[in-house]
């Protein structure tokens, strides 16, 4: 090897844990915030339908944001794009923890969400592009899945630790992390030649009004079921229209219309916003009710690491297990344990959950993410053309993100209103609703990408 090629390689090694510990605090957003949600509305006094937003409000912003960050990227370039949400993201950190207004918070944790839109996919594509394919590749991302999946236990056990001294601290801790990164980054993530940022990149205004309205619609429609507000879901009605409208005005859209029609995509992407809508709304039910019981912050960390260990234990092997099983039956199998789980947790009763409860139904929901996580990826994106991967892929998460906004805005709200059998029988049901999307993929074998 030359002086240059292992400088070249050196240079690409120091990358990949850069980009793999952005990944890291990106997905331990939701698990910090769901172990610290009960601090923070006792804290700022907020009820449990205003306090949801930390987490739902995330999931929208991201959810929201991810189709029209695909554009920026095009626009400014990888490096930009992610140097600069780096920063933002620190700065909502920051102002997030000092915050004592709830409203001050949410807005944080929207323009957080809007940043790891752009980070999380951003930083995957900054691998593929500077790591040469083969073996090299395939090492570096699988490193960046295995940060992603370590990032929810971390998320936990960071918040069980913080949250007992003061919920701002579990909120501040990523805007050091951020920065820090953010130095790392602007000596080893590469430039782009000059073009490929994309300065053309077809009409940009109107990318802009459909991504601006797709996440006003996605923010106004959490709003309207956590407070059940019929004025909230006409303006989200509102909002939407002006998402369509701008898309079909314009001559290249943010959502490839063919892509609607494949049914391995759709039938992925709704099971798969079932499932991780479910997920995060059981555990933020769970929170509250632990909290309502007199867990303290380490012990619901510690209640909860069944349902996020295995996927960290089994991330290097999860594109294994979708093939041994096939990607339709391992979603299927997956997504069946999710709502037995659900179903596990004890639905009524005034008095505590003890461990003996809590783990069957936790270590199930953990055991529904290893097997239809990876598969619903697979299943989702496998049997499209290598052209259409990446639009796929981008729209297919967008539907991860909008699961995990809506289900559990309405779940808290039943919690609110009618106490925790409700909430559980609708994060159930939103479960059983995916197991039939997912059953029903078993049938026609020509769809299913394996």
């Amino acid at each position: 090897m030359s002086i240059a090629s292992g400088a070249r390689a050196g240079a690409r090694w120091a990358l990949v844990p850069v980009l793999a510990a952005n990944m890291l605090v990106d997905a331990l957003e939701v698990s910090a915030t769901l172990v610290a949600l009960p601090a923070v509305g006792s804290g700022l006094g907020a009820p449990i339908t205003r306090v949801q937003w930390i987490v739902t409000g995330f999931a929208a912003g991201f959810g929201g944001a991810l189709l029209l960050g695909g554009r920026l990227v095009e626009w400014f370039g990888r490096r930009r794009v992610f140097l600069a949400a780096l920063l933002v993201f620190a700065a909502a950190s920051l102002a997030g923890a000092l915050a004592d207004d709830v409203d001050l918070l949410i807005a944080t944790r929207v323009v957080k969400g809007f940043c790891v839109a752009l980070t999380a996919p951003t930083g995957l594509a900054i691998i593929v592009a500077s790591v040469p394919e083969g073996e090299a590749r395939r090492r570096a991302v699988s490193v960046y899945s295995l940060f992603g999946a370590a990032g929810f236990c971390s998320g936990l056990l960071l918040a069980g630790s913080l949250t007992g001294a003061g919920w701002r601290w579990t909120l501040a801790f990523p805007a050091p992390v951020a920065l820090a990164l953010f130095a790392a980054g602007l000596r080893v993530v590469p430039g782009e030649p000059a073009g490929t940022g994309g300065s053309g990149g077809g009409p940009r205004r109107y990318a802009a009004v459909a991504g601006g309205a797709l996440t006003a619609a996605v923010l106004l429609l959490v709003y309207a079921l956590a407070a059940g507000a019929w004025a909230g879901a006409v303006a989200a009605v509102a909002a939407g229209l002006v998402f369509v409208r701008a898309e079909r005005a314009s001559p290249r859209p943010l959502v490839n219309t063919a892509l609607l029609r494949h049914a391995p995509l759709v039938r992925s992407a709704l099971g798969a916003a079932a499932l991780n809508g479910s997920y995060v709304g059981f555990l933020l039910v769970a929170a509250l009710d632990l909290r309502r019981a007199g867990w303290s912050s380490w012990e619901t960390a510690l209640g909860f690491l069944p349902a996020g260990a295995p996927l960290a234990l089994t991330a290097l092997h999860s594109g294994r297990i979708a093939a041994r099983l096939g990607p339709a039956r391992a979603v299927a199998a997956g997504a069946l344990a999710a709502p037995a789980g659900y179903a596990l947790y004890p639905h009524s009763g005034g008095g505590g959950v003890r461990y003996a409860e809590l783990v069957p139904a936790m270590s199930l929901v953990g055991l529904a993410f290893v097997l239809a996580f990876t598969a619903l990826h697979l299943q989702a994106t496998g049997s499209l053309p290598a052209g259409l991967q990446a639009a796929a892929g981008g729209l297919y998460q967008t539907c991860v993100q909008l699961g995990a906004a809506l289900t559990p805005a309405l779940a808290s709200a039943l919690y609110a209103t009618s106490g925790r059998s409700a909430a559980l029988w609708l994060v159930t049901a939103v479960g059983l609703a995916g197991a039939g999307v997912a059953l029903a993929g078993l049938a026609p074998p020509s769809t299913d990408p394996s």
